[in-house]
């Protein structure tokens, strides 16, 4: 693998060309997805420059996202999303009906293997944003259900869903093991029946207890993803708060041109 000679006109940092070189190196194929980087000592001698500078070049490609660093193993080009997020059919009326829920369906469209570890199912008071968008009055009672998603072992996402807890008190919502077709089946059986959801979708670097639990990499930044989801009558049923490891997903949308 050779990587481009440097430009002597560039009159740019040294180690600002390094680093444009090896990101020329992946962008062209040339280093794919989950390759080993050449060692500090070859870039050292393939470009005359002291450890500092090659550390510095890895270090904007680092904080880039564009390479990872794996302790003894050396740095290694970014694997590409794993998964993609259909968000225009995962939450179709028939996966509920076959007793899926949407992250089920999503996982075996994407042939990946789920597992869904429970962290918290419980009634708690409703954070600011939540009861907001839930319609209900700060602070009051809703049913509270925290999971960590795995594909293939690999966790993914953290979920946390908020439902009003006169909506959920007396169902399956409240087990930890919410039933066939996950929570939205149990809402529609209380009479509530689904129209839509909106999604917001920001970016942002993970807090340690996010990049703990998402098992990240330094650098590695996350999805938050707000959902609400409405019923027929207008009301907000459930309002979920994910965070999701952006190296693991991408969001694909369809959007009506009418």
């Amino acid at each position: 693998m050779t990587l481009r000679d440097l430009d002597p006109a560039d009159g740019r940092p040294v180690y600002r060309r390094i680093a444009d070189a090896v990101r020329d190196a992946i962008d062209g194929g040339v280093l794919a997805p989950g390759d080993k980087l050449p060692s500090e000592n070859d870039l050292m001698a393939r470009y005359g420059v002291a450890g500092g500078t090659v550390r510095q070049a890895i270090g904007v490609l680092r904080g880039e996202g564009v390479v990872v660093a794996q302790h003894g193993r050396g740095v290694f080009v970014r694997s590409r999303p794993r998964i993609r997020r259909l968000s225009y059919d995962r939450f179709a009326r028939r996966h509920r009906r076959a007793g899926k829920a949407a992250y089920l369906a999503e996982a075996e469209q994407g042939r990946v293997t789920p597992r869904v570890e429970v962290l918290f199912v419980g009634r708690d008071a409703a954070t600011p944003d939540a009861a907001e968008r839930l319609r209900l009055e700060r602070g009051a009672d809703v049913l509270v259900r925290r999971r960590l998603y795995f594909s293939d072992e690999q966790p993914t996402e953290i979920a946390t869903s908020y439902v009003p807890w006169e909506l959920a008190e007396g169902t399956a919502m409240v087990d930890e093991n919410s039933g066939p077709g996950g929570i939205y089946a149990r809402i529609e059986e209380r009479g509530h029946q689904l129209d839509h959801f909106t999604e917001e979708v920001t970016a942002r670097m993970p807090t340690p207890d996010e990049q703990a639990a998402l098992q990240l990499a330094p650098g590695t930044p996350v999805f938050r993803l707000l959902r609400c989801a409405y019923d027929r009558q207008g009301g907000v049923v459930e309002v979920c708060d994910t965070v999701m490891s952006a190296d693991e997903w991408v969001l694909s949308y369809r959007l009506p041109a009418t």
